[in-house]
């Protein structure tokens, strides 16, 4: 039984003059992923698909250049789209972002409903599962649709109390046979990633 690991991008360089899916990694960013690409919760790896944002293919990139494997990047594993608002200042955001789980069915803002983007990111994540060749998957993505995506695994309501610290580049890993969860989100660097919790 291989595992699927979903990791969010690490660090970036916040410009409010470019559009959120545009932002590069910083370089704390990247120096978080070169880590992950020699951890060893990666050694089992031998598929990398991210969302087609361009900070998850620079995480996807560099994982996959440590590794010897060819990322494939998805559309419609983006984060949740909240093009409607464009760049919101940090309070405003989570006040935005905080609404958006706890009205699930609603679009807050013009912000894709938080229930399509579930439906959305799980349909793709099947699909990549469905697929695979023997080995660990790795998903490259985005906060907001990685916490629908564990909820879903979970078998719970969206809620925000799943969503990963302040940050960026945490993991979650669940079973890819049976999606039973084997631990919610771990910093990258944690010697627990991929391990029964």
């Amino acid at each position: 039984m291989h595992r699927a690991f979903y990791l969010t991008h690490p660090q970036v360089r916040i410009d409010p003059a470019v559009k959120a899916p545009d932002w590069e990694l910083s370089d704390v960013g990247q120096a978080r992923a070169a880590v992950a690409g020699a951890a060893k919760w990666t050694s089992g790896v031998t598929t990398i698909v991210s969302s087609a944002e361009r900070k998850a293919v620079e995480t996807a990139a560099i994982i996959g250049a440590a590794r010897g494997i060819d990322p494939a990047a998805r559309a419609d594993m983006h984060e949740n789209d909240r093009s409607a608002t464009g760049y919101l200042e940090p309070a405003e955001f989570e006040a935005t972002a905080d609404a958006f789980f706890a009205r699930p069915r609603e679009s807050v803002r013009g912000w894709e409903r938080a229930a399509d983007a579930q439906a959305r990111i799980v349909s793709a994540v099947r699909g990549v599962v469905a697929g695979a060749r023997a080995g660990d998957i790795l998903f490259v993505g985005h906060g907001a649709v990685g916490t629908l995506l564990l909820c879903h695994l979970l078998e719970e309501p969206i809620s925000r109390t799943r969503d990963q610290a302040a940050g960026g580049g945490h993991v979650f890993c669940w079973d890819a046979a049976t999606g039973r969860v084997r631990h919610g989100w771990l910093k990258l660097e944690d010697d627990g990633v991929g391990m029964l919790g």
